[in-house]
Parts: C-alpha cells; sequence; structure tokens
C-alpha cells in the first residue's frame, strides 16, 4: 500500500463532505440536548424542582448525552480538517490559548454533570454544577465559533498574527459569528425542550416545560438567524442566489412542521422534522464558508489519493455506533412504561 499523501484527500470530496455533514448533524443534536437540557433543568418551571422524577430523568441522562457528544464530535472535526486544515490550523494557533483551555473546560463541565447525576439533589448544589456546567460548554462553543469563523478569512489571519503571536486573540470580526453562535444556542434550547417533552411526556409539568421552551427556543433562533442573515453584507447577494436559500426555507418550514406535531403528541414525525431541519442548517452553514472562502480558498482543487481501507473501517466503526446509540436510546425510553409521578 502506498504511503498517505498529507496534502490530499483520502476518498472523493464529495464523499468527506457527506460524512462530515452527517456526522456533524449528530454531534450537534447530542450538544443540543446536553446544553438545552441544562437550561431547562435550571430554568424550566419545576416544582421542588431537584426532587422533581423528570429532573432526575434528565439529570441522570446528561453525563450519558455529554459522552456521545464528545464521541460524535470527533469525526466531523476530523473531516472538516481533512479539507479545511491548514485554515482551521492556522486560526487555532492565533487562539491557541483559548483552543487549549477547551479540554479543561469539557473535563471539568463532564464532572459537574457526574455531580449532578449522582451527587446529593439540594437545590443549591446542584445548580450551581449544573450552571458552572452550562458556562464551560458555552465557553466552548464561543471559542469555536470564533475559531472556525476566523478560519474562513485568511486575510484577517494574516493581520491578527502580525499584531501579535500571544495566541491569545480571538477572532476580531465579532459581528461575522456572534449572532451565528447566539442562534446555534438557541437552537441547543429548542431540541433540549423537544427531548424534555418527550423524556417527560407521562408528566404534566414537564411536557409542558419542554413544549414552552421547544416553542420560544425557535422563536429566538430564528430571529437571530435573521440577523445574523444581515450581517452578511457582501456576501449577501452570492448567498440569495446559491442553494443555501433554499436550505433554509424548507428548514424553516420543518422547524414550524416539528411544533405542530410536537404539541399533538407525534413525538416520531416531529422529531424527524426536526432531524432534517438541522441537516438543513448545516447544509446552509457548509455553503456559506464555500461562499466566504471564494477567491482564498478551493477544496475542488485538492487532489485525490484514496485509502479505502481506513475508509472503510471508520464507516463500519461509525454505522456500529449509531446502531449502538439508536438501541439504547429505545431500550431506556421502552422502559418507562409506567407514567412518571406528577
Amino acid at each position: 500500500m502506498n504511503p498517505i499523501e498529507y496534502s490530499s484527500l483520502p476518498a472523493p470530496l464529495w464523499l468527506i463532505t457527506i460524512l462530515h455533514i452527517l456526522t456533524l448533524t449528530l454531534h450537534l443534536l447530542a450538544m443540543n440536548v446536553v446544553v438545552g437540557g441544562i437550561v431547562i433543568g435550571l430554568f424550566g418551571r419545576f416544582t421542588n424542582r431537584w426532587q422533581h422524577p423528570s429532573v432526575t430523568q434528565l439529570t441522570k441522562l446528561l453525563p450519558t448525552v455529554m459522552a456521545a457528544t464528545v464521541t460524535l464530535g470527533v469525526a466531523p472535526l476530523l473531516f472538516v480538517q481533512l479539507v479545511y486544515g491548514r485554515l482551521i490550523y492556522s486560526a487555532s494557533i492565533i487562539s491557541g490559548w483559548y483552543w487549549l483551555m477547551i479540554f479543561v473546560a469539557a473535563i471539568i463541565g463532564y464532572y459537574c454533570l457526574y455531580a449532578v447525576a449522582f451527587g446529593k439533589k439540594n437545590k443549591g448544589r446542584a445548580g450551581l454544577y449544573l450552571g458552572s456546567a452550562l458556562v464551560c460548554f458555552l465557553y466552548i462553543s464561543y471559542v469555536y465559533s470564533s475559531v472556525f469563523s476566523l478560519s474562513e478569512r485568511p486575510d484577517l489571519q494574516a493581520i491578527l498574527y502580525a499584531a501579535n503571536q500571544s495566541g491569545l486573540i480571538l477572532n476580531s470580526d465579532i459581528g461575522s459569528y456572534l449572532f451565528r453562535w447566539l442562534h446555534v444556542i438557541a437552537g441547543a434550547v429548542t431540541v433540549g425542550g423537544f427531548f424534555v417533552a418527550v423524556l417527560g411526556r407521562h408528566n404534566e409539568e414537564a411536557s409542558a416545560a419542554g413544549k414552552r421552551f421547544f416553542l420560544w427556543g425557535m422563536i429566538i433562533a430564528t430571529v437571530l438567524g435573521i440577523v445574523y442573515l444581515m450581517t452578511f453584507g457582501e456576501y449577501l447577494l452570492p448567498y440569495m442566489r446559491s442553494a443555501a436559500v433554499w436550505w433554509m426555507l424548507v428548514s424553516a418550514l420543518l422547524s414550524l412542521g416539528s411544533i405542530h406535531f410536537l404539541f399533538k403528541r407525534r413525538f416520531v414525525v416531529s422529531g424527524i422534522m426536526l432531524f432534517v431541519s438541522v441537516l438543513g442548517m448545516v447544509i446552509n452553514r457548509y455553503i456559506v464558508r464555500l461562499l466566504r472562502l471564494e477567491g482564498h480558498f478551493d477544496p475542488c482543487k485538492l487532489a485525490v489519493d484514496s485509502q479505502w481501507s481506513a475508509l472503510a473501517v471508520f464507516l463500519v466503526c461509525f454505522v456500529l455506533a449509531v446502531v449502538l446509540i439508536v438501541y439504547m436510546l429505545r431500550l431506556y425510553f421502552g422502559r418507562q412504561s409506567k407514567p412518571a409521578a406528577k
């Protein structure tokens, strides 16, 4: 077998792109359940919050969902590095210390979730742990938004690095990613609301809280998405002429449909529509990246030196992992045959 050529792609670009979009969608859904679940656990209307059966279920599940988030996050990070590695690497060097602190924040946040799940449920300590975990995960998401948006600005990278090589610089063009980051957080609350509504479907209080956060999260995410669109500047016209605008429209319509079916307690239909909606947003984001990099970097010009054996190993492991996650979820929800106490 020929040695791997690191300046070329190990598989066709179309295949890497599909796998990146699919794995990123799964990662975002798991991440949204964690972040949205924490927000609802902290701010939802629950009687006797830390002894409430649905809140107890939620906090016990969060460490497992966090493990799925980390596991599902490896693949999309590797796929995006295959294509945009040099741009992301240089951007992460500029923000080096913030990037390295992601691992510290993830460990602290993970520990806090376990502390809530298996510790004593007194209100003060549980709230402190969940709040600390939320801060850690918000930090991680913000740094990711800053670095990945900076990777789309090679010209700005050169300016920032020439001015300061300390590794303590975030993307100074905050308008290019702030509202996108806020849109993602609102989307996380939306997905978290859906999860809580399904998890607490036998408990009126939990079901109402999940639906409430789902609805308002969707409204806020829509408003922030429109505001983010208005920050495109010179990219707005090319965006409106691209396929991205159609993906955005389809995602918006599916999101509205998912609200209807969730309130009708058609959880499977609502969940499918929500999944496709998130998938459409990820595709939309991918097209925006191409538009911003036009004239700086063209992934279609990368050479391909296929390494099918390595790709086959990944696909087998990935399919097995997804099957196991689906099986565990069905096993868990299948055991909830008895309604939770109200």
